[in-house]
């Protein structure tokens, strides 16, 4: 501790929002390029069920990764494991630049995110190293913002960049410089023994069953729901056979973290079991709503509005604006009523607001809700309500999980906190394209087939189209609908927690 004070401290805090905002942005970042990358591979733009994987190549090496190397850096040290994941992160986004085919995209895309999945643990452990009970909220309050800034600005940076610079290549160039320099102060800001536990104790070993454990059945779970053919069914051969084993490989974890085994990626010893698995589940759910949004929305304005990439990114800026407004009232509102009141009026606004996109007609940009002389234009106010909604459950549930773990357990709560909303964003964005890809293929095999220029055939499949994403979005609202139930039943602490008089004070 002695050893960083003062500017090297704020540099080593400066380098881990830095690296933890990288890696956020770029787990967002693909939702509006996903037309330009299908297109520049050779691939047919109208079959985006070929370009899921690099979403959730991408959550699935993040989510998967997240817990084991955090364990990695106790043992080797929160520098160590940090300037090698960034190295690694700059490879994984050279090698996705240079991709001439799918494959090797997702290989870049995966990659990245094993890299990224690290950044954010090691770094809220880093608070706890550096910084002393009293001022850790505030620390890992920083941290928590850089990881939801990337949400926000993600998808608008990879569409301005890419606008930019002329091409979508360029996006993931522009990551190399970046995490190499973010390598660079990291490793002069922080000394390489902060984080590393030497001394042949409990701490210094790492549960790599576990890990593999919950990266496997993750793994067999999105495979499972990908469907490179969705025109003939909703899940591909393999499907049934390879979700089935993903559980039973999830349930195998389960098992496994139970077992009182000295070492485990979660450790439920201390924890209060109700709320905090209730936060986890509202996370799940405002996860998976988050990334269909960003991914639905986009492709939605560039297949029937037409708009181009950047176009789709300021129509999808409504509902980043409004999530990024969300946030902070929630917080604000969260520290003077119950946090489970504001995390299910959230969830209940979020599907109010998606209940009402299911609707959009196909000129829904000169729609409006007229309330007396006052025109409201029905995109704006649907996107504003849902990302109002959503926005407003992050702070609360990220207050319950902390006061439902022990003090010394609260970096591990919030990542843990994070890795349940990613999980919501892997399977949700998953089964709802799953879902819908084979929805939109069935539609457009109903329509009589065209003869020569019929344009009567070309707004058949348009219309088809508009009911795929109406149903994404319905079933959407239904997902909100139960994170508000779990919210509003479970979603509280039956008790005050016994924590001390500044825990008291500085909670989050």
């Amino acid at each position: 501790m002695s050893e960083l004070v003062g500017v090297r401290r704020r540099w080593a805090l400066g380098a881990g929002g830095l690296v933890v905002l990288l890696g956020a942005i770029d787990a967002y970042v693909v939702v509006t390029l996903l037309v330009d990358i299908v297109t520049s591979l050779g691939l047919d733009p109208s079959k985006l069920e070929q370009a899921t994987p690099l979403v959730t190549g991408y959550l699935l090496g993040y989510v998967g990764a997240m817990p084991l190397l955090g364990q990695l850096s106790d043992r080797y040290g929160r520098t160590t494991l940090v300037v090698a994941c960034l190295l690694a992160f700059a490879a994984g986004s050279a090698l996705t630049a240079i991709a001439g085919s799918m494959p090797v995209a997702v290989t870049g895309r995966a990659v990245q995110g094993i890299a990224g999945g690290a950044l954010l643990p090691v770094t809220m452990a880093l608070a706890a190293d550096l910084w002393e009970r009293r001022q850790r909220p505030v620390v890992l309050g920083f941290i928590g913002a850089a990881q939801e800034l990337g949400s926000v600005i993600g998808p608008l940076y990879g569409a301005g960049i890419a606008a930019l610079l002329g091409s979508w290549q360029a996006v993931f160039w522009l990551n190399v410089p970046l995490a190499l320099g973010a390598a660079v102060v990291v490793g002069l800001s922080l000394p390489a023994q902060v984080g590393r536990s030497g001394d042949g104790t409990v701490r210094t070993q790492v549960d790599w069953i576990g890990g593999l454990l919950l990266a496997v059945g993750l793994g067999l779970l999105v495979v499972g729901l990908y469907n490179p053919q969705p025109d003939r069914s909703v899940l591909p051969s393999w499907g049934v056979p390879t979700l089935a084993a993903g559980a039973a490989v999830l349930v195998g974890f389960g098992f496994w973290q139970a077992a009182n085994r000295p070492v485990r990626l979660f450790d439920p010893s201390g924890v209060q079991i109700r709320p905090f698995l209730a936060a986890l589940v509202v996370s799940f759910a405002s996860g998976a709503a988050l990334l269909i949004t960003l991914v639905d929305v986009q492709i939605f304005a560039q297949g029937l509005l037409l708009e181009d990439a950047l176009g789709g990114a300021l129509v999808l800026s409504r509902f980043l604006v409004a999530l990024t407004v969300g946030a902070l009232l929630g917080g604000l509102a969260a520290r003077r009523v119950d946090e489970r009141w504001v995390a299910g009026a959230g969830l209940a606004l979020a599907a109010l607001g998606y209940f009402r996109i299911a609707g959009w007609p196909l000129d829904v940009l000169v729609a409006n809700y007229q309330l007396g002389p006052v025109a409201l234009p029905r995109l704006d106010t649907d996107l504003v309500l849902a990302g109002l909604g959503l926005g407003l459950v992050v702070a609360p549930v990220s207050a319950i999980a902390l006061r439902a773990v022990p003090p010394d357990r609260h970096g591990l709560a919030s990542a843990t906190v994070v890795v349940s909303r990613t999980m919501g964003m892997l399977l949700g964005v998953a089964a709802l394209s799953a879902w819908g890809f084979y929805r939109y293929h069935e539609l457009v095999d109903a329509i009589p087939p065209p003869s020569g220029i019929d344009f009567g055939y070309a707004i058949a499949v348009r219309q088809a189209l508009l009911v795929e994403y109406r149903e994404i979005f319905l079933a959407t609202a239904v997902v909100c609908v139960l994170g508000a139930l779990v919210a509003l039943a479970a979603l509280r602490l039956p008790a005050p927690a016994p924590v001390d008089k500044i825990g008291a004070d500085q909670q989050v």
